[in-house]
């Protein structure tokens, strides 16, 4: 039976996200010359993450804002003015008030989408497989491997794909992080990623290239992912996905359930 989900708990389901983030970003920045520009900044709650090198929003973000913040509100925009980045707030309900969203819509700010964070309890998941789907930990050299199975899942422009493995491959010998390829019929079809930390395991990552989709796959990487979480000893399974996707629906269907869905802002 999953865990009810209170204050304290969302709250810890957030921090497992802003954590994920900011090893992933913070290995990018270890770099030498700090190729991608990251920067990291905490303002109050706020975790503030600007990645100059990676366009868009994913990791040019504001995260862990909550009501007691609303007096950085100004520091925040001025500190993404000055590095000219649009700036972001991901908000979730237990972080939320009237006043805070009142500040963000007075500074020009307006919701522009959702995002469903999901939860469950780690334990070993039963249930057969299609023999055809096999999973495994990616190796050290397979990064440009994964970085074309990345960009050709997520529908990305094959000009990124360097970056992509550069970024990725320097987590590879990090403890927290676990990356998977999973092949059809031993063709290499998808990949996943697993981080965990302070007992949390959040689903980072996973796509399935467009000519092996509705096979099973996604949710092979899925169950792949729970096991070795449940080998770790963690408390906690966390996703994240696209409202009502069939990524949230997969990670429902093993038995992980809605925590709650975030509010996307961004600038007018």
């Amino acid at each position: 039976m999953v865990s009810v989900l209170t204050e304290d708990l969302a709250r810890r389901i957030e921090v497992s996200e802003i954590d994920g983030l900011k090893s992933r970003l913070s290995a990018i920045q270890s770099l030498p010359g700090n190729p991608m520009g990251v920067e990291i900044t905490d303002f109050g709650h706020a975790t503030a993450f600007i990645a100059k090198g990676i366009p868009g929003p994913a990791f040019n973000t504001i995260r862990g804002l909550t009501s007691e913040d609303i007096q950085e509100i100004d520091r925040i925009l001025d500190y993404y003015k000055d590095k000219n980045i649009p700036a972001q707030f991901e908000i979730t309900p237990a972080s939320s008030s009237e006043e805070l969203l009142f500040t963000l819509a007075k500074k020009g700010f307006y919701q522009k989408g959702f995002h469903s964070v999901l939860y469950g309890e780690a334990k070993g998941v039963i249930g057969g497989q299609d023999q055809s789907i096999s999973i495994r930990k990616l190796k050290a050299d397979e990064f440009g491997l994964f970085a074309d199975l990345y960009v050709k899942g997520f529908g990305l422009p094959s000009f990124i794909k360097e970056g992509i493995a550069q970024n990725n491959q320097v987590l590879y010998s990090h403890g927290a992080w676990d990356f998977y390829m999973a092949s059809y019929h031993n063709e290499p079809a998808g990949i996943g990623v697993l981080f965990t930390h302070n007992g949390m395991a959040t689903l980072a990552a996973s796509s399935v290239i467009p000519e092996y989709r509705n096979r099973g796959i996604h949710r092979a990487l899925i169950i792949e992912r729970i096991i070795e979480a449940w080998n770790k000893k963690v408390e906690f399974i966390v996703g994240q996905a696209k409202f009502a996707s069939t990524s949230a629906n997969n990670m429902e269907r093993l038995g992980l359930r809605v925590a709650y869905t975030k509010t996307i802002w961004g600038e007018v």
